[in-house]
């Protein structure tokens, strides 16, 4: 439950409560408040609290629970005076929940009533996909070829891209992996099918090509597999070492004649409606700050459900960013198997964490705590929360593809552009990033549509966040104004209509996720 209360000032000081348990509550105004300033009938300010940062709503004493979201997030490091500004160094944060004895499918929620209607105009690919983006990707086999292919994207793009206005880009599919790496770790699975599975998004329409080098370790048939890409026009391959290749010269023009056939195939499409049913959407927030989780991702949570409800997938993830929730989740898993797949993911993760020799409190960030997140478990909180209250129906782990409509938990590491190439794995045609602090992220492979935690954000980066959820906070506007304004914008974008980072070109690299050993 939300709380806002105000004094009948020129300036009311107002603060949010998330539930009537609280003993914390966090400051909404633009550059915080001073000591001395009133909450009339209540308390007065001790400290100056910043914009964001928790306010002792009682006096607590050392040792005692800290309480936001109904949730522990710490104990007090010291007695802490009603009015005081709670920061991080005065909050020790608990242990990890044990991932035994977890409730399993306890609280699973009843269907909610079908969302019907909603459609947008995509385009339809052979396997039953939908695309939101019709765009020639040029996927790589290694690192080494990635100059060439940056060439040879110019290339095309200058020289044979307006050809084909039906196209809408192309793009290189370019990273750090193939080779001085073991490739036949039993970890490497996971980048190798990350990359296979990229090139299968459906906004590629099953035209990817490909660029070897040719000595690589990742050779192109255990990239793609005979038959892995429905590639209806002859050979997409091209490899830099062939005998063929006399000069830098001759590998552009073989990369570019194969282009111009991909090309050719993929103009041919053309937008039709589609149902909201088709949407495949990743969420996912960064540069996270306090209001993330009393604005933005709340919004994102109703407009998760409005996709559910309209037969959508969406897949939620961030690994360290729920594992402090994991009882909430696993007890709306919709069976056992669902829930062991979660605790799976989560005891890996643990484990992968553990050799590094850290745990899950290197999740967060300077700017996280800035923006009045004092650590993972409060972060962790204001993170589900983009998964809405619907029953989550699957689990897949890092660089599968999902194969289901739903609620999804996509297992990845919290890394924005990690998170991001994984869930361009799993099949996502659209994205959601939910930002406090901000970030300029895009995606060159999909939409991504931003969302602002702060109107003090969204007013300063105005031609960068796509919606301003903002408003919530200071009552302009409620969660389920934003959420159905972010559902509508969603179909407005699945049809076309270009984010601020597309209008940009803002695009971030594609970053693997390799837990295998390099050489």
């Amino acid at each position: 439950m939300m709380n806002i209360l105000s004094a009948e000032t020129a300036s009311p000081p107002l603060y949010i409560k998330m539930h009537d348990n609280d003993n914390v509550a966090i400051v909404v105004n633009d550059g915080g408040l001073a000591a001395g300033t009133e909450f009339p009938g209540e308390f007065v300010l001790k400290t100056r609290v910043p914009q964001g940062h928790k306010i002792a709503l009682v006096d607590l004493a050392e040792g005692e629970a800290i309480r936001r979201y109904d949730v522990i997030i710490g104990y007090a490091m010291m007695n802490i005076a009603q009015g005081t500004w709670i920061e991080e160094s005065l909050v020790r944060m608990p242990p990890p929940r044990e991932l035994t004895d977890l409730p399993l499918c306890t609280r699973v929620p009843n269907s909610a009533e079908p969302v019907e209607g909603y459609t947008f105009q995509g385009y339809r690919n052979a396997d039953g996909t939908v695309a939101t983006r019709n765009i020639l990707a040029i996927t790589t086999t290694v690192q080494c070829v990635s100059g060439v292919v940056e060439h040879a994207v110019k290339r095309i793009k200058e020289e044979l891209l307006a050809q084909f206005p039906n196209v809408d880009d192309v793009i290189g599919l370019e990273h750090t992996y193939g080779c001085g790496v073991a490739i036949d770790a039993p970890d490497a699975i996971i980048p190798i099918r990350t990359l296979r599975n990229i090139s299968l998004n459906p906004n590629f329409g099953g035209q990817a090509m490909v660029v070897s080098l040719g000595c690589e370790k990742l050779q192109p048939s255990r990239l793609l597999p005979e038959g892995a890409i429905p590639i209806q026009n002859g050979p997409y391959i091209v490899t830099l070492q062939d005998d063929a290749h006399v000069g830098f010269d001759s590998m552009i023009k073989s990369i570019m004649d194969m282009a111009k056939i991909r090309l050719a195939a993929l103009n041919l499409r053309t937008r039709e409606t589609c149902s909201a049913a088709d949407l495949i959407v990743g969420v996912q927030c960064g540069g996270s700050d306090a209001f993330s989780g009393v604005t933005a991702n709340p919004a994102v949570g109703y407009a998760t459900d409005l996709l559910v409800r309209a037969g959508a997938t969406v897949m939620f993830s961030e690994t360290t960013e729920v594992r402090d929730g994991i009882d909430q989740l696993t007890s709306r898993a919709v069976n056992e198997e669902v829930a062991a797949g979660m605790i799976r993911e989560m005891a890996w993760y643990d484990n992968y964490l553990k050799q590094g020799g850290v745990d899950r409190s290197a999740n967060t960030t300077p700017g996280n705590k800035k923006g009045g997140l004092a650590n993972i478990v409060e972060k962790a909180m204001g993170s589900i929360v983009k998964s809405g209250s619907s029953p989550i129906s699957g689990v897949i782990s890092p660089g599968e593809k999902v194969r289901q409509k739903g609620l999804i938990y996509a297992a990845t590491p919290a890394s924005d552009f990690i998170c991001g190439t994984l869930q361009l794995a799993a099949g996502m045609n659209m994205h959601i990033f939910t930002t406090g602090r901000g970030t300029p992220y895009g995606l060159a492979a999909v939409p991504v549509i931003k969302v602002a935690t702060r109107n003090d954000l969204a007013r300063r980066w105005h031609d960068l966040m796509d919606v301003n959820a903002g408003r919530i906070a200071t009552g302009e506007a409620s969660i389920e104004d934003i959420g159905w304004e972010l559902f509508h914008l969603m179909l407005d974008v699945a049809s076309g209509k270009k984010t601020w980072a597309e209008h940009w070109k803002l695009q971030n690299a594609l970053t693997l996720f390799n837990p295998a050993p390099v050489t």
